[in-house]
C-alpha cells in the first residue's frame, strides 16, 4: 500500500481550520474563499481516508484523527519553512560593518561571528573595537551595527543585557593593598575608567594611574603581573585575573547597560547579524559568568 503524500498547502488549510474552529475565519486568514478551503480539507481527508473535522451549524471540532494529525502538521510546516529559510539565507550577500567594545570583540564575539559566517557565507563582516561612547553617532557612515555600553537605564538601541562593573587584580599579588593604588585603565572617555576614579575619590582612597591602553590584553597582562588593578565587566573577567571587592578595600561600582544600535535602513544581512548578536551575546555572557561562578545580574523585563 502506497503511503499518501502530505501536501503542505492542504496542511496549511487544515491547521488554519483547526486553529480558528471555523472554515470562514480560516479562509479569511489564508486569503482564500470558504469553498476553496472546504475543498482542500475534503482532498486531505480523501487522501488519508479519515474524517478530520466534525461539523455542525454552530461549530467545527477536530475529530480524533484530526487531533492526532494537527501536531504533525504543525511540525511539517515548521520544518518546511525552516528548510526554505536556510536555503534562501545562503543567497544573502553584503558587507556589514560592526563597532564593538574591545573586551566583547576579543572574548564574546569571535564564536558568534564564526557561527554567523558559517550560516551566511555570502556576508562579509568587518569589525572595529574600541571605546564605544561615540560610535553610535557614526552609524550609517562608518558602522552598520554598534554594540555599546551605556550608564544603567540610559542610551537608545535595543537592550542586550546588564553588566556589573567589577574590580580585578592578580591571583598571586596583593596589589590592592598598595597605597596609592596603582590603576591600569582604558584612556579618557571610558565609562569604566570614570567610575573607578569617581568611586575611589568618593571614599578618599589614594590612587595613581600606572598604565593606560586601548587593549584589554595589554591591561590584563600588566594586572596579572601585579603591577596594578583594573576595572572590567563581570561578563568579560579574564581568567588570569581575580575579582576584588570591599574585602580588598575597594568600593562598589555601578552596573552598565549593553545596547545594540542599528543604522537606518539596515540591509537584510545586517538585520540577520543584529538579531543573531542580541540573542547570542546574552547567552554567551550568561554561560561565561556561570563558568566563572559569578552571580548573574538580573536583567529588566523589557529593553
Amino acid at each position: 500500500m502506497t503511503t499518501p503524500d502530505l501536501d503542505p498547502d492542504l496542511l496549511k488549510a487544515f491547521v488554519a481550520v483547526a486553529e480558528h474552529r471555523s472554515f470562514t475565519r480560516a479562509a479569511c486568514a489564508l486569503n482564500r474563499t470558504q469553498s476553496a478551503v472546504s475543498m482542500q480539507i475534503r482532498r486531505l481527508e480523501d487522501r488519508l481516508g479519515v474524517v478530520l473535522f466534525h461539523r455542525s451549524t454552530v461549530q467545527v471540532e477536530l475529530s480524533p484523527a484530526g487531533e492526532g494529525l494537527v501536531g504533525y502538521a504543525r511540525r511539517i510546516l515548521a520544518l518546511n519553512q525552516e528548510a526554505v529559510s536556510r536555503l534562501r539565507a545562503h543567497e544573502i550577500e553584503g558587507h556589514v560593518r560592526l563597532g564593538m567594545m574591545d573586551d566583547y570583540g576579543s572574548i564574546i564575539l569571535p564564536p558568534l561571528l564564526a557561527g554567523f559566517a558559517a550560516a551566511y557565507p555570502g556576508v562579509r563582516l568587518g569589525m572595529e573595537t574600541g571605546l564605544t561612547a561615540h560610535m553610535p553617532e557614526r552609524l550609517g557612515q562608518d558602522f552598520d551595527i554598534v554594540v555599546a555600553m551605556h550608564e544603567k537605564g540610559e542610551g537608545a538601541g535595543a537592550f542586550v543585557r546588564r553588566e556589573r562593573a567589577i574590580w580585578a587584580g592578580s591571583h598571586s599579588h596583593g596589589t590592592a593593598e598598595l597605597d596609592p593604588l596603582p590603576l591600569a585603565l582604558y584612556p579618557a572617555g571610558c565609562l569604566l575608567r570614570r567610575w573607578a576614579i569617581e568611586a575611589l575619590d568618593r571614599i578618599e582612597r589614594p590612587w595613581r594611574l600606572a598604565f593606560v591602553s586601548h587593549s584589554l590584553a595589554a591591561v590584563e597582562a600588566v594586572v596579572a603581573e601585579g603591577l596594578a588593578v583594573t576595572v572590567v565587566k563581570a561578563g568579560t573577567l579574564p581568567a588570569r585575573l581575580c575579582r576584588l571587592s570591599a574585602n580588598d578595600g575597594l568600593p562598589d561600582l555601578p552596573a552598565a547597560d549593553i545596547r545594540l544600535h542599528r543604522a537606518t535602513g539596515l540591509s537584510a544581512a545586517g538585520t540577520l547579524l543584529a538579531d543573531h548578536l542580541v540573542t547570542g551575546i546574552r547567552q554567551a555572557v550568561d554561560r561565561r559568568i556561570s563558568c566563572l561562578e559569578e552571580p548573574t545580574v538580573q536583567e529588566p523585563a523589557t529593553g
